[in-house]
């Protein structure tokens, strides 16, 4: 019997008794196979260092063909900027030197998913390998997170995320905010009015599609709701393990832009879309839990407690609600104090990151933390908030901007590296940013100022003995430090409508 691949319901029941069967199994191209038995296209994609993922539609019998050992894809996915414009730097994985040379890549095919508003079309993410060696892509950001994954699993460990994203919703497209100059655009709702149960109302459609199709699309929503802003919705993704929470990250915003493009509406991500607007956050949320028990280690208690530190500062343990942290966890904070400043420029990865980063906005501006504390870089959620095993932190450093892949895993090797080198806290916690400064009696010990703009965080990175080349590699930060840095001249070289408006007529 011939299905039609518009039939979304008989393929989606078919997809779950074909993953029933095989869940406990690795999956396998003869799994696949049987997916894939009524199709006749598959649609791929992989990640760029934008977090932007690219991609291409391929006959069904050419991707299972090339399933198991790869095809050749453009290097030049890493060797240009999200307006494909060619970097002038000669980075060593794709450049004029080379030829912009093929890469390997190479199908996930644990991915395997159906894009419901595209005829229920199959698709598969994808990871990046030399094409000599066959081994990972140094700056393919799936790659970079499966390493620090594996890594965890050394140990018998594997991180569990929730990520957090707000957006602005727009009733405009792409030529009409280009034609405007994205300025005066009509919001999708209007006023600032969080959490309401009215303002969904007027967009009902949409709204429930936001949850319904991208759970059929394996990203699922735990929360969904409007936040404070014109037409801003904020949504809370179902907490995974870390390379699903990524991918899951991905796609969701894949899933909204092509969703509301549907309906006429255009969502943007942008951490600050405008001066007299809030900005769009996207926080992260990070545990560890053991791989065999599933016990959440960063719990008080638990086996993250099987061995105390012998160095740690004495607010480590005094502090109101510390006691609830696992000896783990506090020397996964300690390191992920310790190695943010140089990861800034991931955490905040464009030059409009750095508008939202400013005091008094509920946006972290100090290497900080505190017991759940808002306006910390790093809040620690723990019991009475929470159950025990629900004990994490959450990273409120990123804007909804982020690459998620790479967020998520240069918070998880910072963390490793506070763990493997047992640190102290770098400072006390704080509930405010007034209390960034604390006098102890070893003095006074001041939180350190996080990097202010897109030039300075590069910098940070890209600086000879820094965390986040212990910790992500030379090759990796090297090829991204110079990307954040072409970023930031592009910016240096642009003349804005501010300076017309301010100059083009009195000086």
């Amino acid at each position: 019997m011939v299905y039609d691949t518009r039939d979304r319901d008989l393929l989606t029941k078919l997809d779950a008794m074909m993953a029933a069967q095989h869940r406990n199994e690795a999956i396998t191209l003869e799994h696949i196979k049987g997916h894939l038995a009524h199709d006749e296209r598959v649609k791929v994609a992989g990640v760029d260092l934008d977090g932007i993922l690219r991609g291409k539609v391929m006959s069904k019998s050419k991707f299972l063909s090339i399933a198991e050992e790869g095809f050749g894809f453009c290097s030049v996915i890493f060797g240009w900027d999200m307006h494909d414009k060619t970097y002038p730097e000669e980075l060593s994985v794709s450049n004029a030197a080379n030829g912009y040379r093929d890469i390997v890549a190479v199908p996930d095919l644990s991915t395997f998913r159906r894009i419901p508003w595209e005829n229920n079309i199959p698709f598969f993410l994808l990871s990046f390998r030399n094409p000599q060696e066959r081994t990972p892509l140094a700056v393919d950001p799936r790659s970079l997170l499966k390493k620090v994954t594996d890594e965890l699993a050394e140990y018998g460990w594997e991180a569990m995320c929730g990520a957090e994203f707000e957006f602005f919703n727009f009733k405009e497209t792409p030529e009409s905010a280009a034609a405007k100059g994205h300025a005066n655009l009509k919001a999708l709702t209007p006023g600032m009015f969080g959490y309401s149960l009215l303002r969904p109302t007027l967009n009902q459609d949409y709204f429930f599609d936001l949850y319904d199709e991208c759970a059929k699309f394996g990203v699922h929503l735990e929360g969904l709701h409007t936040e404070t802003g014109p037409g801003v919705y904020e949504a809370a993704l179902a907490y995974d393990t870390a390379t699903k929470m990524a991918d899951m990250a991905n796609l969701f915003k894949l899933s909204v832009k092509q969703l509301g493009m549907k309906r006429g509406i255009m969502p943007t991500f942008m951490a600050k879309p405008y001066g007299d607007q809030p900005g769009c956050s996207g926080h992260l949320h990070f545990s560890i839990r053991d791989i065999k028990t599933k016990a959440n280690l960063f719990a008080a208690g638990s086996d993250g407690d099987s061995e105390k530190s012998s160095t740690c500062e004495e607010w480590e343990s005094s502090a109101p609600g510390t006691e609830h942290m696992s000896q783990l966890m506090r020397w996964f904070v300690a390191g992920l104090l310790t190695g943010l400043p140089s990861i800034m420029c991931i955490l905040a990865p464009n030059i409009n990151s750095y508008k939202r980063l400013v005091e008094n906005y509920w946006a972290p501006v100090t290497v900080s933390w505190g017991i759940e504390s808002r306006v910390s870089a790093i809040r620690i959620i723990g019991p009475p908030q929470c159950q025990a095993k629900g004990t994490r932190l959450e990273m409120r450093v990123g804007g909804a901007d982020i690459n998620s892949h790479l967020a998520i895993a240069a918070c998880l090797a910072c963390g490793l590296y506070g763990i493997k080198n047992k640190l102290a806290m770098p400072v006390p916690p704080t509930t405010n940013e007034a209390e960034a400064s604390v006098t102890n009696g070893k003095g006074k010990i001041t939180a350190e100022r996080l990097p202010k703009s897109l030039k300075d965080s590069a910098q940070a990175m890209l600086a000879p003995n820094s965390i986040a080349r212990q910790v992500l590699g030379d090759e990796f930060v090297d090829h991204y430090g110079a990307t954040r840095m072409f970023e930031y001249r592009a910016w240096e070289m642009a003349v804005t409508s501010w300076e017309h408006a301010r100059y083009f007529e009195l000086v």
